[in-house]
């Protein structure tokens, strides 16, 4: 476990939560991945794209809050709020620099098209996980449970 981040010179800090945002996002992202690819090919032919996606979010809430917990116990970030507020605008920076390249580079589309063809209801749902997402971190305990 890395020292914790407040005891340390403000670079190694700096160095700490980059790192620990960085990280928090490659745990999200690469859950969403797997679970968007599983959402796509097994669930949304059955029930549609609106029950798929909304069905995806109860279990993408249970990734965010463990991978919150884990890099804040890993970094030793809890103690600084303003350690676990960048934590989270660096990885939801992150988590929208991958949106984004994904709408582009996998759909071929814009972000404006991407929006319009997006269910409404689920849509809002998004938008209101990636905003618990980006907060996740301010609301976990630094440690884990024993």
């Amino acid at each position: 476990m890395h020292q914790p981040a407040d005891n340390m010179p403000f670079h190694s800090r700096v160095r700490t939560v980059m790192m620990a945002g960085i990280c928090y996002f490659a745990l999200v992202y690469a859950a969403g991945f797997v679970l968007g690819i599983i959402r796509t090919f097994a669930v949304t032919p059955h029930l549609g794209e609106r029950w798929a996606e909304l069905l995806e979010m109860p279990i993408m809430l249970v990734v965010i809050v463990l991978a919150s917990r884990l890099v804040i116990h890993r970094f030793s970030c809890g103690a600084a709020l303003m350690n676990r507020v960048f934590i989270g605008a660096i990885s939801l920076a992150f988590l929208a620099a991958a949106e984004v390249a994904g709408i582009w580079l996998l759909r071929g589309q814009s972000i404006g098209e991407s929006i319009a063809e997006r269910d409404p209801i689920s849509g809002i749902a998004f938008l209101l996980m990636m905003l618990v997402y980006a907060l996740a971190p301010l609301f976990v305990r630094r440690s884990l449970p024993s």
